[in-house]
């Protein structure tokens, strides 16, 4: 793993999460429990309104902290709209340490790396059941509350999963605009290390 980004992780809090957030990820922790019980693959995809901040930070962070605690797992992200991956989005990765490459300029297609051993994670904003992603047997975890409140319907589900978190775009071209995005990466890596950490800590 890329020195900077592991360690971001070790520095990281689950202190500074409150017990009404511990029961939403319990439920997730639980959801994924049940697929390792049935050794069953487990697939997460990470739903939001328009697959540009919230659904792709957590996208790259399950497949980062699944890397850190040597969880096999496919990560995915996708929304109810297609627009592209968001630039502030992208600088608050590149803050906490991934190294990111561009193609393309129309939706571009980005190469998150997290380690210099494992190939990068391609990402771009699609709708959710993309052939880019799975489309069956995964657990839909919906990232915001508009995306979860108007699909009320996943196909391919085995369980869905309510996450959400707020939406930093809503400082965009403000003073606070990458403290609030990097307090949004924070925020996602936290949580997801403390689901990762509880299914570690179960085996």
């Amino acid at each position: 793993m890329i020195p900077k980004i592991r360690s971001f992780i070790s520095n990281l809090s689950i202190s500074s999460i409150s017990d009404y957030r511990l029961e939403k990820l319990q439920i997730l922790i639980d959801s994924i429990s049940n697929q390792i019980k049935l050794q069953e693959p487990i697939r997460l995809n990470f739903i939001c309104t328009h697959n540009s901040r919230r659904s792709q930070l957590a996208q790259i962070w399950a497949q980062t902290m699944a890397s850190y605690f040597n969880w096999n797992i496919e990560s995915y992200s996708g929304g109810v709209e297609v627009t592209e991956f968001n630039e502030f989005a992208i600088s608050a990765l590149k803050r906490a340490g991934f190294y990111i490459e561009v193609n393309g300029t129309d939706n571009p297609h980005y190469f998150v790396h997290f380690s210099k051993s494992l190939p990068p994670l391609e990402m771009f904003s699609k709708i959710y059941d993309d052939p880019f992603n799975c489309t069956e047997n995964f657990i839909a975890v919906m990232t915001c509350s508009d995306a979860d409140t108007n699909c009320p319907v996943i196909l391919g589900t085995k369980k869905r999963v309510s996450l959400t978190y707020m939406d930093p775009k809503n400082f965009d071209g403000t003073d606070q605009q990458d403290q609030k995005y990097d307090e949004t990466c924070l925020k996602i890596a936290t949580e997801l290390y403390y689901v990762f950490s509880k299914l570690a800590s179960e085996q």
